[in-house]
């Protein structure tokens, strides 16, 4: 699993300006399986996004996203290995 955190690079107006459109590729995301979960960070600085699957696929919907299209946003992935977690999570530990 990954942890991505991302920063704005950008003013708020123009993240406001974009939302839409990056909720509608989170959207998607979601529908393809590799997201598990995500929102702002508080203060709103950026956002975190948890995800599965191949990296190289992970890395191809970031790049696809439109915050990193514009240049809005800096990615960071940091790779995990879920060993425990809540029973409503069961499904996403790696043994």
């Amino acid at each position: 699993m990954f942890v991505v955190s991302l920063n704005y690079k950008v003013p708020l107006t123009e993240i406001d300006r974009l939302g839409p459109v990056h909720v509608e590729w989170l959207k998607a995301c979601y529908a393809e399986g590799i997201f598990v979960a995500s929102g702002p960070k508080r203060p709103r600085t950026g956002g975190i996004i948890i995800a599965r699957g191949p990296r190289d696929v992970l890395d191809a919907r970031l790049a696809d996203d439109p915050f990193a299209r514009a240049g809005a946003a800096d990615y960071n992935v940091t790779e995990f290995t879920a060993k425990m977690t809540v029973a409503q999570l069961d499904a996403f530990k790696e043994l």
